[in-house]
C-alpha cells in the first residue's frame, strides 16, 4: 500500500501543488514523501501539539491539539480528496467530505455511494485533474 501512495501522490504533485494530510506516518509518511519527491510541497495537519510529530517529508505542519476531529481541517483544506485503503480515521475523512460536498476519490478504499471509485493511480490523478479544471473553471466564471 505504501508504494501505491507514494506512486500516486508522485503522479498527483504534477497536478497540484500542495497536498494536505494528517502528517503522521503509514500511509500519511508515504504520500508525503512521493509528493516531495515529485516536486511539491506537502502540509501536514497534526492531531497533536507537537510539531516534531510529523514526518520528515512534511514541509508546513500545522499542530492542531485536536486530536482526530483534526481531520475536519485536513478535509475542509482540499478541494478534492483522494482516500487510499485505511480504517476509521480514512472513512471520517470520507463522511466528512460527503457531508461539506468535496469531491472524493476512492483508489481501492471504502466502496460508499457517493464516493467515485477508481482501481488505479492513473485513474485516480485523471480524476483529480478533471476536477480541478472544473473547479478552475467555476471560480474564474465567478
Amino acid at each position: 500500500m505504501e508504494e501505491q501512495a507514494i506512486k500516486l501522490a508522485k503522479s498527483l504533485a504534477k497536478v497540484v501543488d500542495y497536498m494536505v494530510c494528517g502528517g503522521l506516518s503509514g500511509a500519511m509518511k508515504a504520500v508525503s514523501q512521493g509528493f516531495k519527491q515529485g516536486g511539491g510541497t506537502t502540509i501536514g495537519i497534526l492531531p497533536g501539539y507537537d510539531k516534531k510529530e510529523a514526518n520528515q517529508y512534511v514541509d508546513i505542519v500545522i499542530p492542531t491539539g485536536m486530536g482526530l476531529a483534526r481531520n475536519v481541517l485536513v478535509v475542509k483544506t482540499a478541494d478534492v480528496v483522494v482516500a487510499l485503503p485505511g480504517q476509521a480515521g480514512t472513512l471520517s475523512e470520507i463522511a466528512y467530505c460527503l457531508q461539506f460536498g468535496i469531491p472524493v476519490i476512492s483508489l481501492q478504499s471504502w466502496k460508499i455511494p457517493g464516493v467515485i471509485q477508481v482501481r488505479t493511480v492513473e485513474e485516480a490523478v485523471a480524476r483529480v485533474k478533471r476536477i480541478m479544471v472544473s473547479l478552475r473553471a467555476h471560480i474564474t466564471k465567478e
